[in-house]
């Protein structure tokens, strides 16, 4: 049985980083987790070398220090619900590094983050924190922006979550089908339905199609564990065309409230483009995106 035990929200004080917040914190109640609440304050850099820091910037880098840890505690203090109460963390350094080395150090189960900071952008642009962090994370990172909608209903009682809807991206590989258990056990645990979605880049002829589909249908259902229909509603899709776009389009057309897909190796070539159906997916698509490393 899939078990987070630890979840990590960085954070850098935006809108963004804030609601992933919300994910985080219905995601820790639903399996029980720890949640991390962490910023990273990044160190006085001096130009020159042979010179020393004067004592006026360490007594300014400590109040800076401390002013974020006070930040932290009066955020969780306002947002705590449902009995979950997050250990705040102050971390001095590159923020990718810290949040990456907290992560393995901490043997943390899953990272949610906003993925647009303090910049404000309108897409998860490349160089971003949160993409550096999806390449070279060795654990699930939910990536959070801001989407068409969200399964986030702020100011509801009890958990303002609502997750009714799971789409998971299959291509019969190693970590297409680690991100099936994700899939099944958030589908599980928020009593979504649930979406299995192939697509066919390579077009059969119609007289293939019908055939291909059935087949591909079959290598699908094969996946599904023994006893999971009975916890949510399963159904299968497979479509033709590119797969980013395809995805995308289904997401949009089912009003998909989480999409989960599968990150292959990393080789230099997958490192460099970020397996491109991902990328376009986390720039593209409507709503958040679990992305689900080999």
């Amino acid at each position: 049985m899939l078990q987070i035990k630890r979840i990590l929200c960085p954070t850098d004080f935006s809108d963004f980083s804030e609601g992933a917040y919300d994910y985080g914190l219905s995601l820790a109640r639903h399996y029980n987790a720890e949640l991390y609440l962490l910023h990273v304050v990044r160190p006085v850099i001096i130009g020159y070398p042979e010179y020393a820091v004067p004592d006026s910037v360490n007594e300014f880098y400590g109040e800076l220090r401390e002013h974020a840890e006070e930040q932290l505690r009066e955020f969780v203090k306002v947002h705590t619900e449902g009995g979950v109460q997050a250990i705040v963390v102050v971390e001095e350094g590159v923020t990718t590094e810290s949040i990456l080395d907290f992560a393995r150090e901490t043997s943390i189960d899953m990272i949610v983050m906003g993925s647009h900071g303090r910049r404000g952008f309108q897409r998860l642009t490349l160089g971003s924190v949160t993409e550096r962090v999806l390449r070279r994370a060795g654990c699930p990172v939910l990536a959070v922006r801001r989407p068409a909608h969200d399964f986030v209903a702020p100011g509801s009682k009890g958990d303002p979550v609502h997750l009714g809807k799971i789409l998971l991206c299959s291509d019969f590989s190693e970590c297409s089908d680690r991100a099936l258990a994700y899939a099944i056990s958030l589908a599980t645990e928020y009593k979504s339905e649930l979406s299995l979605l192939h697509v066919l880049e390579h077009l059969p002829s119609s007289e293939e199609r019908e055939v291909e589909n059935a087949r591909v249908v079959h290598l699908m259902e094969e996946r599904i564990p023994q006893g999971t229909r009975d916890c949510c509603k399963i159904s299968t899709i497979v479509r033709a065309g590119k797969a980013y776009e395809e995805i995308v389009k289904l997401a949009g057309e089912e009003n998909t409230d989480l999409i989960v897909v599968g990150v292959r190796g990393r080789n230099v070539l997958d490192l460099a483009l970020f397996g491109s159906t991902t990328h376009r997916v986390l720039q593209l698509g409507p709503c958040p995106v679990l992305a689900i490393h080999a």
